[in-house]
C-alpha cells in the first residue's frame, strides 16, 4: 500500500501482516496533506516529528512479533480543542493561543494511541466550537473537498475535511448541537455522535458540559465503530461519563438490518428540509423497505431548549474573556457569546426541566422502534460566505439553521451515525441513523448495511 487514502481498517490489516510499514503509510499521509492543505486549510497543527517517532515503534513491534494494536498505522488527526502534548489547546481562538502548552495527551488521543493510531495534527474548527460553517476568522476558511467554493461545515470543520479529502483516515471532533454531524453530511463521510457520557471528554476545551459530546469521523462505519470500541472506558476526571460496559461493535456490523424495526422522521423533521434532502432519506429508506414514520414530539421545543442550554452555560464560561479580551473574538462569536450572556437563569432552569420531559417521550418510541432515520441537514453544502438559507417559501438565517435537524437529538444525548448519500454530479447529503441511548451498535449496524449496499459511500474526494 503506497497511497494514505486507505481506510483505518486496510491501513492496519496491512501494517499488522506486514504488507506494509507504518513508516510508509505515514510518508503517504504527509504527501496527501502537503499536497491538498494548502487550499483546504483542514490542519492547524502538525505533529509529524512524534508520528515518525510512533510509527517506527509500531514497525519494530511488527518485525519482533508483539501485537502493535488494531488501529495499528492508521494516520489521524482531531479539532484542536483536544489537548496534544507540547501545544496550546487552540479550541479554534486567537485568545487561547496564549495558553501554556497541554503536559498530557487528551485521553481519547491516548486511547487511540495505545491501540496503534498515530497522530499526525491538530485541526481547524469553529471559533470556541460556535459554529455550523467552518469559516474560522483565525486559521482561515475550512473548504470543502467536494467543491473548495462550499463549505465544510462546522464546528468539525477541519476534521470533515481532513477525512473526506484522504489526508487521514479517522479524525476526532466535537458535537454539541451537530458539530460532528453536520461537517459529516456536508463533506460526505461518516460520523459518530456516541450517547451522552459514553466516551470521556478529559483534556478537552468544553463548549456547553451539558451538552458537549466527542465522537469520531471515517469514511466507513467499520471504522468509525474499530475506533469506537477502543476509546470506551470510564474515566473519572469527566463527572458525566458513565460507567458502561465496553461494546464491541466492529463485531456486530455484519449483522447488518436484519430484525430491526426502523421507522422515519415525520412531521418537524420533512417540514424545513429541500425536497433533495428528504428524496436522500427516502432513499435509504428503501433500501432498508421502512414503510413506518413516526412523530418525535415536540422536537422545535426540544431544538429551543438546546438553544438557551447552550448559550447560557457557554456565555458563562467566557464572561473573563468578554470583559479583558472582547476584540480578539470572531464578531459574529463575540455576540453570540454577549447575547446569551442576558438570557434569564429562569429560562435555562425551564430548558433543563423540558429537556428531561422531552427526553423521556423521545425514549418512549423506542420501546417500538429501534432505529428512527432522519435527514442529518436541511440542504447541501452551501456556499462559503453566504448568510441566508432559503427553505421553502422561507429564508432564514443559515449558520444556526444548518443545525435545524441535529439539535432535538444533541438536547437529549441519544447517539446517531450520519450515512452520506453521494448524488453524481450533485454534493453529498447526511442521514441521520439515531438509535436509542447506549445503543451505539445498531445505529452502526444501519450504517454498515448501507455501505454494503452501495447507498451510503465516501470516497476520497479529489479535492475540486
Amino acid at each position: 500500500m503506497t497511497v494514505a487514502p486507505g481506510t483505518a481498517f486496510e491501513i492496519a490489516t496491512a501494517v499488522r501482516s506486514g504488507a506494509a510499514s507504518a513508516s510508509e503509510i505515514l510518508d503517504a499521509t504527509k504527501a496527501r496533506i502537503e499536497a491538498v492543505d494548502g487550499v483546504l486549510k483542514a490542519f492547524t497543527d502538525l505533529t509529524f516529528e512524534r508520528a515518525e517517532k510512533k510509527a517506527r515503534e509500531i514497525d519494530a513491534a511488527v518485525a519482533a512479533g508483539r501485537d502493535p494494536g488494531p488501529l495499528a498505522g492508521v494516520p489521524f488527526a482531531v479539532k484542536n480543542l483536544f489537548d496534544i502534548e507540547g501545544l496550546p489547546t487552540r479550541a479554534g481562538s486567537m485568545i487561547n493561543r496564549d495558553r501554556a502548552p497541554a503536559t498530557n495527551d487528551a485521553v481519547l488521543i491516548r486511547r487511540l494511541s495505545e491501540a496503534g493510531a498515530i497522530l499526525v495534527g491538530g485541526l481547524n474548527m469553529g471559533e470556541y466550537a460556535y459554529d455550523f460553517t467552518g469559516e474560522n476568522a483565525h486559521d482561515g476558511i475550512c473548504r470543502n473537498p467536494r467543491d473548495i467554493n462550499h463549505m465544510s461545515g462546522g464546528s468539525s470543520s477541519g476534521s470533515g475535511a481532513a477525512v473526506a479529502a484522504g489526508m487521514v483516515s479517522l479524525a476526532l471532533g466535537s458535537d454539541t448541537n451537530g458539530s460532528i454531524r453536520v461537517p459529516s453530511a456536508l463533506c460526505g463521510i461518516f460520523g459518530l455522535k456516541p450517547t451522552y457520557g459514553r466516551l470521556p471528554r478529559s483534556g478537552t476545551f468544553p463548549f456547553c458540559d451539558s451538552l458537549d459530546h466527542l465522537g469520531p469521523l471515517a469514511r466507513s462505519a467499520q471504522d468509525l465503530a474499530l475506533s469506537f470500541d477502543v476509546m470506551q472506558g470510564f474515566d473519572a476526571q469527566d463527572a458525566a461519563c458513565a460507567r458502561k460496559p465496553v461494546l464491541q461493535t466492529a463485531k456486530t456490523l455484519d449483522a447488518g438490518a436484519n430484525g430491526l424495526r426502523i421507522a422515519i422522521a415525520g412531521d418537524y423533521f420533512t417540514r424545513g428540509a429541500r425536497p433533495e434532502v428528504l428524496d436522500a432519506v427516502t432513499k435509504a429508506a428503501s433500501a432498508l423497505s421502512v414503510t413506518r414514520e413516526v412523530m418525535i414530539p415536540e422536537a422545535a421545543r426540544g431544538r429551543a431548549a438546546a438553544f438557551i442550554i447552550t448559550t447560557s452555560e457557554s456565555s458563562a464560561l467566557h464572561l473573563d474573556r468578554l470583559r479583558t479580551r472582547a476584540s480578539d473574538f470572531d464578531p459574529d462569536t463575540r455576540y453570540r457569546f454577549l447575547s446569551g450572556a442576558l438570557v434569564p437563569a429562569a429560562w435555562y432552569i425551564k430548558a433543563q426541566r423540558f429537556r428531561r420531559w422531552y427526553h423521556n417521550q423521545v425514549l418512549a418510541l423506542f420501546k417500538d422502534v429501534d432505529i428512527i432515520l432522519a435527514p442529518a441537514t436541511p440542504c447541501a453544502a452551501p456556499k462559503i460566505g453566504e448568510k441566508l438559507l432559503t427553505l421553502g417559501e422561507e429564508t432564514v438565517p443559515l449558520r444556526p439553521n444548518l443545525g435545524l435537524f441535529t439539535q432535538p437529538i444533541s438536547c437529549i444525548g441519544f447517539p446517531v451515525v450520519v450515512a452520506p448519500i453521494q448524488r453524481e454530479g450533485a454534493l453529498p447529503l447526511g442521514v441521520q441513523i439515531i438509535a436509542a441511548p447506549w445503543r451505539e451498535d445498531l445505529a452502526l449496524r444501519v450504517a454498515a448495511e448501507l455501505q454494503r449496499m452501495g447507498i451510503a459511500t465516501a470516497p476520497v474526494a479529489s479535492v475540486v
